[in-house]
């Protein structure tokens, strides 16, 4: 993980950055992409039923009637104005009601003092700084022959007994997280959805998602790489977040409200019955609203813990959030689940794997189970089973114990009910 002191000399040094025509001003460019250093999310109020789903919907591109649409950016940018202020991006947000506007506030003004007087603006529902959420991937040395160790969801876990008793066939799982190669020879044919919600689209796939993705759904049996907690589920590859080009060592990822704001959105619209967030950071009202959303809806939202934030950080500290965090971390809180972050063995792109370490892939392991979960018995909410250690029981998650039967004998149960 990045110490605050590093992103925020990450964020010291960001350039502005922007989205397509019609919303924003032409986008510098920048050696750290696009890292959110001055700007705001104002939230314009708007009759919920203002969108239409359709193609326009994914490119950013207008929706609903074109006048209406007119006027909306007119109001947003005569607000901008008045305050001196610039609109840089703007995108619906039909499930609360409202547009989300990206505004870049000059320098010299606090961007508290910008958040507090936009919110008093009339026809503005609130607005709320542009926060950064880190991926809880830690820094990996690569390893000349990474298939060699054991998967530890094989070893921990019996993964290969697990998947006699489900894949996680027909759940969707959405990664909101970094480009993802789809192409993978891992991971090919398992994608229902492939969308990004950043500035550009990225010229390759990226590290951090295309190995979340593996852990949770590469296919078991095909005879290369590894096998995903979930091979059998539907998967939506939904970029949010970006690789940040650095100097030596791994490259950090990070995301931004909006692009997780969008792909949330995406998600719930397609009814996904998962949504993965290897990420955390400050807490947001966009995100916790549309998380609450998800939630009441009985998807299932999993998302990192992070000991060195302020309740584990967000969303993860949202009530009904499955909070994870790397096993080998100590002291781990009641509310939290351990599972294995070291030396995993997953995707890389290139069609090429290597081993990875953090908290991110631990929640990947946990989403794929709870698609192994609503697969095997789809009653919400479910029941993770936790050791007094703080890790997850797979096993017991799936199975359940009865004071007769613990949970292997249970487990020879069902393979034999299964068998005949």
């Amino acid at each position: 993980m990045i110490q605050s002191r590093i992103l925020r000399g990450l964020l010291a040094a960001a350039l502005i950055w922007s989205l397509g025509p019609g919303w924003a001003e032409p986008a510098p460019p920048s050696s750290l992409d696009r890292l959110p250093s001055r700007q705001i999310l104002v939230m314009l109020k708007a009759a919920p039923q203002h969108f239409r789903i359709g193609a326009s919907y994914i490119a950013a591109t207008p929706y609903g009637d074109k006048v209406l649409i007119e006027a909306r950016r007119r109001l947003a940018e005569a607000v901008a104005r008045k305050n001196g202020f610039i609109v840089v991006d703007g995108w619906p947000m039909p499930l609360l009601g409202v547009d989300c506007y990206v505004m870049r506030v000059p320098a010299g003004v606090p961007i508290d003092a910008a958040v507090e007087r936009l919110s008093r603006e009339p026809g503005i529902a609130w607005s709320e700084p542009m926060q950064l959420y880190l991926a809880q991937a830690a820094k990996t040395a690569r390893t000349p022959d990474p298939l060699l160790p054991v998967e530890p969801a094989e070893a921990q876990w019996r993964l290969t007994q697990l998947h006699k008793l489900a894949t996680g066939r027909g759940v969707s799982v959405a990664i909101i997280d970094s480009k993802v190669e789809v192409t993978h020879p891992d991971l090919a044919g398992h994608f229902v959805a492939d969308k990004n919600f950043l500035a550009s689209d990225a010229r390759s796939a990226e590290q951090h998602g295309t190995a979340v993705a593996g852990i949770i759904g590469a296919a078991a049996g095909n005879g290369i790489g590894i096998a995903g907690i979930a091979p059998g589920a539907e998967l939506m590859a939904l970029r949010a977040c970006w690789q940040v080009r650095s100097g030596g060592g791994p490259p950090p990822t990070l995301c931004d409200s909006l692009g997780i704001a969008r792909a949330l959105q995406y998600a719930i619209e397609h009814k996904a019955d998962v949504i993965n967030l290897s990420l955390a950071g400050p807490p947001g009202i966009l995100l916790a609203k549309l998380v609450s959303i998800a939630l009441a809806r009985k998807e299932s939202v999993v998302a990192a813990y992070d000991p060195t934030l302020p309740n584990g950080g967000f969303p993860a500290s949202l009530r009904g959030v499955i909070a994870v965090a790397d096993q080998s971390l100590q002291n781990l809180p009641g509310s939290v689940y351990g599972a294995p972050g070291r030396d995993i063995p997953t995707t890389e792109p290139g069609g090429k794997w290597y081993l990875v370490n953090g908290t991110s892939y631990a929640v990947a392991h946990v989403s794929g189970l709870i698609a192994l979960m609503r697969e095997r018995d789809g009653r919400m909410p479910l029941s993770l089973a936790r050791a007094p250690s703080g890790r997850v029981k797979p096993c017991a998650s799936l199975l359940g114990t009865l004071r007769s039967c613990d949970c292997e004998c249970r487990f020879s149960r069902a393979q034999a009910s299964g068998a005949r």
